[in-house]
Formats: C-alpha cells, structure tokens, sequence
C-alpha cells in the first residue's frame, strides 16, 4: 500500500510539476523578471539614497539555463509533497482519488493552499510591500488549516448544522484578515501587480487540477495491477 501511494505521488508530481513549469515559463516569470528589471532600474530618490553604498544582495541563480533549472526543480519538489499529501488526506478520510473524482480532489488542494490564502495574501512582485515573513506564514498555515478542515467536514457531514460550521470556519481566517504591510506604496506599475496575481493563480489552477488529474489515473492504474498480481 505504501509502496503504490508512494510511487503515484512521485509519478503524479513529477507531470504536474513539469506542465506548471512550462505554464509558469510563459505566464508568470515575465512578469517577475520585468518587475525586477523595474526594481534595478534607475530611480530619482534624492541625493542621500544616492550616495548610499549598495546593499549586498544574496545569492541567487544567473539568468537563463540555471535560473530554469533550479524553478523546475523546486517545482517537481513542491509537486510531490503536495501529490502526497492529497493521497495521505484521501487515506485518512477513506475517500481514495479516482479518474472521476480526480479534478474534483484537484479543485479542493486549489482552494485550500491557492485559492483560499490568495485572497488575503495574494502573489507578490519583487519589490511589492508585504508584512513581516513570520505574521503572513502564520495566517497561510492557519487558513490552509481552517480551510481544509471545512472541505473535510462537508465531505463527510452534510447536514445543516455541519455545513454551517463548515463556512465558519472557511470564513474564519478573511474575518481575522491577513497581516498589512507597513504601507501599501510601491513604485511597481499597477498593471505588473495584478497581471502577475491572475496569471499565477490561474496556473496554480492548472497544476492543481493536473495533479489531480494525474494522481487519479496513475493511483487506479496501480491499483489494479496490484490487484491482478
């Protein structure tokens, strides 16, 4: 049993990771390298910034080939722990993921960990004003958690009172609201920001619905040839 759900996830990951790269490629890394190219851009902020010595800046991938390479490697990684834990969830809630459920298990990972924390913290460009790393990683993983619980609750229960509280806590975390930034200035055109918001969520909802896509087929197929053996 570990063996296949292992394998699945692995296989699963792997074409889900390779078609987000591909979409990202096109979609969304223009926009992150014209916001960089912004970023460095000469800028008029007064004599004092100026005459400032440059800051170092850390270590990061040459552009091209090797900034490609690392992108596609931390997606296949990213790709299979989500990949496991869609299969890990549909263990412990005895629901297994199917060719015909399989985009409808999609869908629930893209409003869990996309979706859901998007419209509070949506992608941000280099350079955009975001809160403090520790607040905003709270809030994701509390609505990752809030979120995912009221998907299970309404899989399992359908009853009136369940539902309810099911909204409550899916609604829970936009009610609290995501932490602010300092300020919300930035010098980043507007049409940047938000072509980059709708283009990643929009390919967060292909690779989700590709994995579980994917995760369907190939935990069936292995499945029933377990089965025959």
């Amino acid at each position: 049993m570990f063996r296949r759900v292992f394998f699945a996830a692995i296989f699963a990951g792997i074409a889900a990771g390779i078609i987000m790269s591909a979409v990202q490629h096109f979609r969304v890394t223009p926009y992150i390298l014209a916001a960089e190219a912004f970023e460095h851009a000469p800028h008029d902020h007064g004599a004092v910034q100026a005459q400032s010595a440059p800051a170092a800046e850390p270590w990061k991938p040459n552009d091209g080939l090797e900034r490609i390479a690392y992108t596609v490697l931390a997606n296949l990684v990213i790709s299979i722990a989500f990949a496991l834990a869609l299969l890990g969830a549909s263990l412990l809630l005895d629901l297994p993921i199917t060719p015909a459920n399989g985009a409808f298990w999609g869908l629930c990972g893209f409003l869990v960990f996309s979706l859901a924390p998007s419209a509070g913290l949506p992608p941000a460009l280099p350079g955009f004003p975001e809160a403090e790393l520790w607040t905003r990683q709270l809030w994701w993983w509390f609505t990752v958690a809030m979120t995912a619980s009221g998907l299970v609750i309404v899989a399992k229960h359908r009853a009136p009172r369940y539902v309810a509280v099911a909204i409550v806590l899916i609604g829970l975390p936009h009610l609290i609201g995501a932490p602010n930034p300092p300020t919300f200035e930035t010098s980043l055109p507007a049409h940047l920001a938000s072509g980059f918001v709708a283009n990643a969520i929009a390919s967060a909802a292909v690779f989700w619905l590709v994995l579980g896509l994917a995760l369907g087929f190939i935990n069936d197929r292995a499945f029933r040839r377990q089965v025959l053996q």
